[in-house]
């Protein structure tokens, strides 16, 4: 995203090209694949935790897919086909792809996968967007939004340029025992978070609180589990030298939640679960152990303890001309009444984006469509 949108409303400026166009050679889970437009515009959120992805605007649609990845053996990964077809496809996720076999998500986590917390992003992009399309049905000529962290301007681009290069062009590949032929026509890559941007400026009901995002200067706060995304937006025009991810995140959280429990593993799905359910209902029992433990024996003074670090780096960023932050993110919902009082207290209006695990995801995918929207407007 390297080109400045000009001050405009919120599609103009999604009409500008991010990055080129890459040549032909931005909390429901959905238990069955939706139905999907002609448009075949297919978002990919690369969450730490899980891969949001969706192929329309409405938030129920977006699936979650865990963010594991376990590359095998054909024979391995052919080592369930015995099983019904019926069976949830987000729980049953594998395909072979130039001679490997690849688990995603929760099929791979079974198979000792972790989350690859620390790793770039780019690595295992291109299968879970291989992924991501055979769950959709997808075929034929796609249009492909991803996100990245805005680690630097120099890494993004670096990263930018690889995953276009990865993404770009057709592709064969046995899903689920299926041959599927994809071609990915278009790809565009944004900053981690701009997406939420997009999403937020798009509602119908804003509600009185929430600015003209086209007429202000506004930071948003994308709290994911292996960086939060900072970014400064002027007038929608995206301040590429003021904006940066820093290398902290919800990771860092589950670690210090891990620590309290014998054995914990902080990369585990199910302590992530824990710590994600209402209170009352977080209950963790990890591996081997004789019975669970209560995370609400020590869950709210690791939260306030984690904000307060959180609103320490959002402050230090925050440039001075900003007065209105959209927290976003499965961190932002997770941390939000913690940040929002924090933020409060330094005069900052902040604004929660709903849903904040989806936005991303959706409004990458609002992108996709100006832009498409945009070529056909200029035949």
């Amino acid at each position: 995203m390297t080109d400045q949108p000009p001050v405009a409303n919120p599609m103009n400026a999604a009409a500008i090209p991010m990055n080129r166009v890459a040549a032909t050679p931005i909390n429901n889970n959905v238990n069955k694949p939706v139905s999907v437009s002609v448009k075949n515009i297919l978002s990919v959120d690369l969450g730490r935790t899980s891969t949001k992805t969706c192929v329309n605007r409405e938030p129920g649609n977006v699936a979650f897919i865990p963010a594991n990845v376990k590359q095998m053996s054909i024979e391995q990964i052919r080592g369930g086909v015995f099983e019904s077809k019926a069976t949830d496809p987000l729980m049953d996720l594998w395909m072979e792809y130039q001679g490997n076999g690849y688990a995603v998500g929760q099929l791979a986590a079974d198979f000792g996968a972790n989350l690859g917390v620390g790793q770039s992003k780019v690595e295992d992009a291109l299968a879970k967007v291989l992924a991501a399309s055979g769950y959709f049905k997808l075929k034929d000529e796609i249009s492909v939004i991803v996100g990245l962290p805005f680690l630097s301007l120099e890494q993004f681009e670096r990263e930018k340029a690889q995953l276009m290069s990865l993404i770009s062009g057709p592709h064969v590949m046995n899903f689920r025992g299926e041959t599927v032929s994809l071609n990915f026509t278009k790809v565009w890559v944004m900053p981690e978070g701009y997406g939420s941007l997009l999403w937020c400026e798009t509602q119908p009901n804003k509600g009185s609180s929430m600015p003209d995002l086209t007429k202000v200067s506004v930071g948003i706060v994308d709290i994911g589990h292996q960086t939060i995304d900072l970014l400064m937006v002027d007038n929608f025009r995206f301040a590429r030298g003021a904006s940066k991810s820093e290398d902290f995140g919800m990771s860092k959280f589950y670690e210090m939640v891990a620590k309290e429990i014998e054995g914990a593993d902080s990369q585990s799905l199910a302590l992530i679960s824990a710590v994600n359910k209402p209170k009352g209902d977080r209950f963790y029992r990890p591996k081997g152990a004789s019975k669970p433990a209560n995370l609400d024996d020590f869950l709210p003074n690791l939260t306030e303890q984690f904000s307060r670090e959180i609103c320490s780096i959002v402050l230090a960023w925050l440039p001075e001309r900003v007065t209105d932050v959209i927290i976003t993110g499965g961190g932002g919902e997770f941390f939000w009444e913690d940040v929002q009082r924090l933020l409060k207290e330094a005069k900052i209006n902040a604004h929660l984006a709903a849903p904040s695990r989806q936005a991303n995801a959706l409004g990458q995918y609002i992108y996709g469509e100006a832009q498409l929207s945009a070529v056909r407007a200029a035949r």
